[in-house]
């Protein structure tokens, strides 16, 4: 038997300054809507977190602090060969305050304006706003299509892969030989590959594939320069205390990475509850990882079984990783656009739509959540669906 955690019960998350349900009106122009858009959940973190967070309060010395330290870096090592089956090199370590601020660094040193940097679309809209934010040229490639990806990666401008792995929004999992052509195809024409594993934790087991592959095994296999970038915030849920950490490969672009931070950005001292929080949950809090995961396949288990009843012309099936299900509403014949307003004037809920993400007639509905609320969500978006498609204006 797992440990009892609750994850049934709401906690009301309004009035503390939360993102998704205190923001909403900020993208959907309208307050009190229930939400299911950015990718936090509603769960409160580990109770081991918790519990360590606490403790260093309970210190009462919150001064200046340093990530470079043997219970971090330990930590980080014990989860890569626990999780993962990885040895890990510590002495590559580096630190940051988010992953989009690593990813902002990187490409200001392996980038000048106007170079091509690759994604796979659809696209996070983070990499988005980074990569055109810093002048240069998004460049995007379906997912799955190797022949897109060789392409763009053989022009002669183009210098940086940005890959998100497992893939945000479609919860896709590359596999290992999928990586590894990948790998080959960047040392072949000179392309930096900075991988992005904040989802890595959350990868669903069952399948072919459905195993996460750290971009560390794919380097250590040849040469180029890489990165990867990630964060136990999103699987353990404290996205608020900031905190990131990477893996660069080569010493000298390590030495410059840190040198950007501490001088240029200022930031030589990270969050002291932000590595406490990683280090409580890389070394204590694998058995509520692993609970939540599952209740959260559960949710999406019941999405799968609700649109195969409402909407079986979808043929939806759950993603890979994490707790966005990314649904292409495109066989129903949807427009998003009205979908939208049905959503927001009719329904009441936040859902994001597809074109966030370059991709019109999908929604992301993030199931991070109670399984209560997922029925409420999951309901709206089909009599949403069924309005916008039995009347053209959705009313």
């Amino acid at each position: 038997m797992g440990a009892p955690y609750d994850f049934d019960t709401a906690i009301d998350r309004r009035g503390t300054w939360s993102v998704q349900w205190d923001g909403v009106a900020d993208r959907f122009g309208v307050d009190s809507l229930l939400p299911f858009t950015i990718s936090d959940m509603d769960f409160a973190t580990a109770p081991e977190v918790l519990a360590a967070l606490r403790a260093r309060l309970e210190h009462g010395v919150l001064g200046y602090t340093t990530w470079q330290q043997d219970d971090f870096r330990s930590a980080v090592a014990h989860w890569y060969s626990t999780r993962y089956g990885a040895e890990i090199d510590t002495g590559q370590l580096v630190y940051g305050p988010s992953v989009l601020s690593q990813l902002s660094q990187l490409l200001q040193m392996w980038t000048g304006e106007g170079d091509g940097v690759v994604v796979h679309t659809p696209v996070y809209d983070g990499f988005r706003k980074a990569v055109t934010g810093l002048g240069r040229e998004l460049r995007g490639v379906p997912v799955g299509d190797e022949e897109a990806l060789e392409r763009e990666l053989s022009r002669r401008d183009a210098k940086v892969l940005v890959l998100c792995s497992p893939h945000n929004p479609t919860g896709r999992v590359w596999t290992a030989d999928e990586l590894a052509r990948t790998a080959a195809l960047a040392e072949r024409y000179g392309v930096a590959v900075i991988s992005d594993e904040i989802h890595a934790d959350f990868v669903h087991e069952g399948g072919v594939g459905r195993v996460h592959v750290p971009w560390t095994r794919v380097a250590g296999a040849g040469g180029g320069r890489w990165a990867l970038i990630t964060s136990g915030s999103k699987a353990f849920n404290f996205p608020a205390l900031t905190g990131s950490y990477g893996l660069i490969g080569d010493a000298g672009d390590r030495a410059e990475f840190l040198r950007r931070m501490e001088t240029a950005e200022g930031l030589a001292s990270p969050a002291v509850l932000s590595l406490t929080a990683h280090i409580a949950a890389y070394r204590d809090g694998a058995a509520w990882l692993d609970a939540v995961r599952a209740y959260v396949a559960g949710n999406l288990a019941y999405v799968a079984e609700r649109l195969s009843v409402a909407l079986p012309e979808l043929g939806w099936e759950p993603p890979q990783a994490g707790y966005l299900a990314w649904i292409d509403l495109r066989g129903a014949g949807v427009d998003e656009a009205a979908l939208q307003r049905v959503l927001v004037e009719r329904e009441k809920v936040a859902i994001m739509g597809g074109s966030v993400y370059g991709a019109p007639g999908f929604v992301r509905l993030n199931v991070g959540c109670p399984r209560e609320k997922v029925v409420r969500g999951v309901e709206a978006l089909v009599r949403g669906v069924e309005a916008v498609t039995s009347s053209p204006s959705g009313v």
